[in-house]
């Protein structure tokens, strides 16, 4: 897969879109698969923004996040390509999928400038959607564990290391910010509708799906 081009916007230019989209007055439209904006690779964070803007940009996308609803959500998916990502998972799962799935709640932070490597060889493949790939899930098989690093929108530099869900979550925003969809990584016999999920894949393990739609 070749690398996704580096977005040409100028920091003017990524400042005052920005604005606009604090400025608004209401949350703003979440981009969906075939905009340009989630194939090209998001301009790394340099101060474009001053520290009011970036915290009340925060804001609003966690606010979009929240509303969507999601447990992630990247500065492209909003039309500003600018590495930046904000993750919280909060969501009550059923508690045999979020044992299996090693999903543990994730505290809300925000990411600037994030990178990821795999800890180990172990990996897991679970059922995985996207708020910009509406309406549709696929298997991903990724990393169990990574040693992410980012800076924090207060300027510190941050590092820590993810397992379970909360490592999934990590890598699908990061790579957001890389021009990369989860469908570039997905088992596309998986790709069901929702609907379809719901009503025949919906277990912890996607063993069923893997036997029948033949991945």
């Amino acid at each position: 897969m070749s690398p996704a081009p580096l977005s040409p916007w100028s920091a003017a230019r990524l400042a005052e879109a920005a604005a606009e989209i604090v400025e608004a007055g209401e949350l703003p439209h979440i981009v969906q698969a075939g905009h340009p904006v989630l194939r090209t690779q998001a301009i790394p964070f340099d101060g474009q923004l001053d520290a009011a803007l970036l915290a009340a940009l925060v804001e609003v996308m966690r606010r979009t996040m929240h509303a969507a609803p999601g447990v992630g959500l990247a500065a492209p998916q909003i039309g500003l390509p600018l590495r930046l990502a904000v993750l919280e998972d909060a969501w009550a799962a059923d508690e045999g999928i979020a044992r299996t799935r090693e999903r543990l709640p994730l505290p809300f932070f925000a990411v600037l400038n994030p990178a990821y490597v795999a800890l180990g060889a172990d990996d897991a493949s679970f059922y995985e959607g996207c708020l910009s790939v509406r309406g549709y899930t696929a298997v991903v098989r990724r990393p169990a564990r990574v040693e992410a690093r980012w800076t924090a929108p207060d300027g510190s530099p941050r590092r820590a290391e993810f397992s379970g869900w909360q490592a999934r979550i990590v890598q699908h925003e990061t790579d957001h910010l890389a021009g990369t969809l989860y469908l570039d990584r997905a088992e596309l016999r998986s790709l069901s509708s929702n609907e379809e999920y719901a009503a025949r894949w919906a277990e912890p393990l996607p063993k069923a799906a893997a036997r029948d739609l033949g991945f």
